[in-house]
């Protein structure tokens, strides 16, 4: 990652959630009345150079840009009543937040965590007005020997209903099948200007909650994302074989119209018949190193009779001292089945792996034409999850060359404020109903707490959530605001929790909390917060200072 992005996609992000939160108490507190005394954007002193500071005084408030972007604050009249010298204490002291009433208080320290469960609201709201993009529910890949192959799907069914219940995206068709795991759903779809209805027979299977949790639900065997037209021989009698195409290669044309999927393909195969011979265009090798060549082979009808199959799960690369190491497994092996059933697409393969709890699987695969069969036990092994996090997955150790295409997708406009903002209420409802499940597994021991991520996690979270495109990155401002919006609310003395607990409990004795027991409370909630934010820090150093040493190097040219 460069410096300059990392900096930037940190600070935008962070400076954003800060001002919002810091916002709702600074805007509360102006309508109640009380005086803000400073409102800061990060920590230390004003930004500037000689004169010219990012610091002015407007209202009797002092607002401030800080050097330091990992926070910021706001100082209400009151608020530590040990602090305020009477230069600045001004007027008749109404302004003073102890001259209120018990309800002001809460308010002014409910309004920055509700600011930041808002803010969610705002973005999603923002997404529809200018379209954010969504799966459509058009079928991409059907999988082998799955109930929806036995219902008869075919790939480019477009899903109208299941149960008569109207579907308008792939996620509502995911859910709908997920939550009737050993049970009968009718989908009714529509192909070729054609509506028909498929009766499934939903299946159950293990699969990953959000979690990294094992859970058992529904599985019909539809994906959304298309298979590319990369193919794989598993004997070494295949047709195929014979004619000079092996596993890995990439149709890229049939009979000199180009193909982008392996539907496409195998339906202009089928189409030249059973005569004679079809050209076939394909790249061979990965990267900059493939090339393209055009081969004839014979017109059989139909690429099962070629003896091609999708290279769903082709080896790219096996990593060291890895399970599949161990067990033999070599770039270039073509996987074909797991404990008997057929590798149907990556996705599946993996979750079986990952659901496995380390129980030894019984993998068949193809090398040089000859089917062979091994027992490999995954393990526990530390990998990123893609946004900077690291986390503990049962794997075997390889990688696979990517054999599926993005599927058919959407943006939703929606710029009528009465339907859009609900909409977007509903999905922080969501959103912060799983971020609330995830915080309690946390608490329990059931997620892991190296999952907790400080100050330059957070950073390297949002670099590469940037890096991914601005929806992957308002989607985990999302939930990072949530996040500050439910943990400012827990009853820790120094956060906004802590504050109302102080207040609700001078409203019930009606009268205020003693200094001392205050200088206790905060010392505790001081010390409450060094521990998790020393607990965090030493997450981001155990996670980051081997890939930071590595950087320096690079950057040196050591």
């Amino acid at each position: 990652m460069t410096s300059l992005s990392f900096i930037f996609a940190f600070v935008a992000m962070l400076g954003v959630l800060v001002f919002v939160h810091e916002f709702g108490h600074f805007f509360v507190a102006k309508l109640c009345g009380v005086r803000v005394v400073k409102f800061s954007i990060g920590f230390g002193p004003p930004i500037g150079v000689g004169r010219f500071r990012l610091r002015w005084e407007r209202g009797g408030t002092e607002y401030v840009i800080a050097w330091i972007p990992l926070g910021g604050f706001v100082r209400i009249l009151g608020e530590h009543a040990e602090e305020d010298s009477e230069e600045i204490i001004t007027g008749d002291g109404t302004d003073h937040l102890g001259a209120k009433p018990l309800w002001q208080k809460l308010a002014i320290y409910f309004a920055g965590p509700a600011m930041n469960l808002a803010l969610p609201v705002l973005i999603f709201a923002g997404m529809f007005a200018v379209g954010m993009m969504r799966p459509l529910p058009v079928v991409g890949s059907v999988e082998p020997e799955s109930p929806a192959q036995a219902a008869g799907f075919q790939v480019g069914d477009r899903i109208l209903s299941v149960d008569d219940e109207p579907v308008r995206w792939w996620d509502e068709v995911e859910t709908a099948v997920r939550e009737r795991g050993d049970d009968r759903l009718r989908f009714r779809v529509s192909r070729e200007a054609e509506e028909i209805v498929l009766p499934v027979r939903v299946a159950q299977r293990r699969g990953m909650d959000p979690f990294g949790g094992v859970e058992e639900r529904g599985w019909v065997g539809l994906g959304h994302a298309r298979l590319s037209a990369k193919i794989g021989i598993p004997a070494s009698e295949a047709p195929a074989r014979s004619a000079g195409l092996r596993s890995g290669d990439v149709v890229i044309a049939v009979a000199g119209e180009a193909v982008e999927g392996w539907a496409e393909f195998a339906r202009r195969y089928a189409g030249a018949g059973t005569s004679g011979e079809v050209e076939l265009r394909v790249a061979r090798g990965r990267g900059e190193e493939a090339a393209e060549s055009t081969l004839r082979i014979p017109a059989l009808g139909s690429v099962g009779r070629l003896g091609v199959v999708p290279a769903t799960v082709l080896i790219g690369r096996v990593s060291p001292d890895s399970p599949a190491q161990r067990a033999g497994l070599e770039a270039g092996d073509l996987l074909l089945s797991v404990d008997g059933a057929p590798v149907g697409s990556f996705g599946h393969f993996a979750e079986t792996v990952r659901t496995s709890e380390g129980r030894a699987l019984q993998i068949a695969y193809a090398r040089d034409g000859e089917t062979r069969s091994v027992a490999i036990a995954p393990e526990l092994i530390e990998t990123d999850t893609g946004l900077g996090i690291d986390e503990e997955r049962y794997m075997i150790g390889i990688t696979a060359d990517a054999a599926s295409l993005p599927g058919a997708f959407e943006p939703e406009v929606q710029r009528n404020p009465f339907v859009s903002i609900p909409r977007a209420v509903v999905m922080t409802v969501d959103q912060t109903r799983t971020y609330l499940r995830g915080l309690g597994k946390l608490l329990t021991g059931e997620v892991s707490r190296k999952q907790l991520a400080g100050p330059i996690g957070i950073g390297v979270i949002a670099h590469n959530a940037l890096q991914q495109g601005l929806e992957v990155y308002l989607a985990m401002m999302v939930i990072i605001s949530i996040n500050l919006g439910i943990l400012n609310l827990l009853p820790i003395p120094v956060l906004d929790g802590g504050q109302i607990l102080l207040f609700t409990v001078e409203g019930i004795k009606r009268s205020p909390v003693s200094l001392r027991t205050r200088e206790v409370f905060q010392q505790v909630g001081i010390a409450v917060i060094v521990l998790l934010m020393g607990f965090a820090f030493w997450n981001d150093f155990s996670r980051y200072w081997g890939k930071f040493i590595e950087y320096v190097r690079e950057t040196a040219g050591l």
